[in-house]
């Protein structure tokens, strides 16, 4: 297990000495960032299909899938604990009516353990909730830049999952989940002089907001032979609606060329020092059929009353919010899982689609995203450890109402390593 240990960390160093821009999206803008994919690179390859449970791979996307036993376990003495760590890099086209650009980012994904106590089973780990990195200019009536818009940060979650085994079929879970972060924004007004070259003087506003909270997701899942051959899995999982706490800061920077000055504003005349934005709940429900341990198929269906969102500090800034939704649609293929001749044969094939609205509506265009993912996961050591290769081809927005469509690829890898700790020994 130490040896297997040394290596996560060796792969989590990579993955974050590449870049953490985690974004390069000009959507990012708006809100508290664009929401990160909570659920691992296996998931991410079905479509983002959160219902398929086994014992040798991580769901974060249902507490319920954290228990102990289940019916795909290698048998009732000795169940893995679980081990993931993950990356991701993203390539993003920016294309609008009249220009283009291309733009880049890397982001560690997730690190997680999950460990089996009986009808019991928990987990945590550490994952992004939300990403901001923008780079935006705005044009006066002559055709200059006026304003410059930048922004980085985002929100992590640090999550804490049990799970419960009712019965041979039926489990459910608990989360609870600290987000915790902070977003940066920086605006920049450019002034020009009469002929219409720019002065060394510019105005500035640094915005910082320092956000944390508390939430809870919820969950079950059923897993049952319906005959010698195909099993059913359901999934059901709801998140309540949540407050986090934003404490904000505003600093204006005035350079008019032979003198600077930086002004910190008083939010706390206009009560927006300290802030509450409403994280909106969500519910999602799915199913599929397959053949334990040669192939799974299944739908999942997630809502989100993202309309309940509001930002105070910054308003919704030319946007407003609509209820979001999520069709995935996806599965896996392994051609003889136990092979010992023939190593390709052992590896796990996925493939999925997906179809969302992101919730965010700009100029009365609702931004959606389409996703149609591809992926791999190769047997690493012994039976119960995988290296977990991704690549998803999809596009978001729209060149409608003077807006940005983003057509992105990203390729993503994780480790999902596992080790038996609670084997009873026949010998001492």
């Amino acid at each position: 297990m130490i040896k297997k240990l040394v290596l996560v960390f060796i792969a989590l160093f990579a993955i974050q000495s590449y870049g953490q821009d985690g974004t390069a999206s000009p959507y990012s803008f708006y809100g508290i960032g664009s929401l990160k994919f909570k659920g691992s690179v296996e998931n991410r390859s079905m479509g983002g299909l959160g219902v398929y449970k086994d014992s040798i791979h991580i769901n974060f996307q249902n507490p319920a899938t954290f228990t102990g036993n289940n019916l795909t376990s290698f048998n009732n003495e000795s169940r893995p604990v679980k081990f993931t760590v993950g990356g991701s890099f993203t390539s993003t086209s920016l294309k609008t009516e009249t220009s283009s650009d291309k733009a880049q980012s890397s982001t560690f994904n997730y690190l997680a353990l999950s460990v089996p106590v009986g009808k019991f089973g928990f987990g945590f780990g550490l994952l992004p909730y939300t990403s901001v990195g923008y780079e935006l200019e705005t044009l006066d009536s002559e055709g200059r830049v006026d304003f410059r818009y930048f922004g980085d940060g985002g929100v992590n979650k640090a999550f804490f999952s049990l799970g419960y085994q009712i019965n041979n079929a039926l489990s459910i879970g608990v989360e609870m989940d600290y987000d915790f972060g902070n977003i940066r924004n920086n605006t920049i007004n450019i002034v020009f002089n009469d002929s219409g070259e720019p002065l060394d003087y510019f105005t500035a506003e640094n915005n910082r907001s320092d956000i944390s909270g508390l939430n809870f997701n919820l969950g079950l899942h059923y897993q049952k032979m319906i005959n010698s051959k195909l099993e059913f899995q359901g999934s059901v999982t709801y998140a309540p609606e949540a407050e986090l706490t934003s404490r904000n800061q505003r600093i204006i920077f005035t350079d008019n060329g032979t003198e600077e000055s930086n002004i910190e504003v008083d939010l706390a005349a206009s009560n927006l020092e300290e802030t509450k934005l409403t994280l909106p709940s969500k519910f999602s429900f799915g199913a599929g059929l397959g053949e334990p341990r040669k192939w799974f198929a299944g739908v999942e269906y997630v809502s989100q009353n993202t309309s309940e969102f509001f930002n105070p500090f910054y308003g919704n800034v030319g946007a407003t919010f609509e209820d979001a939704s999520k069709l995935s649609i996806g599965g896996f293929y392994i051609p003889e899982y136990n092979s010992f001749s023939k190593y390709w044969k052992r590896a796990t094939y996925r493939a999925g689609l997906r179809f969302e609205n992101t919730g965010l509506n700009i100029n009365n265009q609702s931004i959606k995203e389409f996703g149609m993912s591809f992926g791999v996961g190769l047997p690493v050591g012994n039976v119960f450890s995988n290296a977990n290769i991704g690549l998803e081809l999809g596009q978001r927005g729209t060149t409608n109402a003077n807006l940005v469509k983003e057509n992105f690829i990203s390729f993503q890898l994780s480790l999902s390593l596992n080790d038996r700790w609670f084997q009873k020994r026949k010998y001492d």
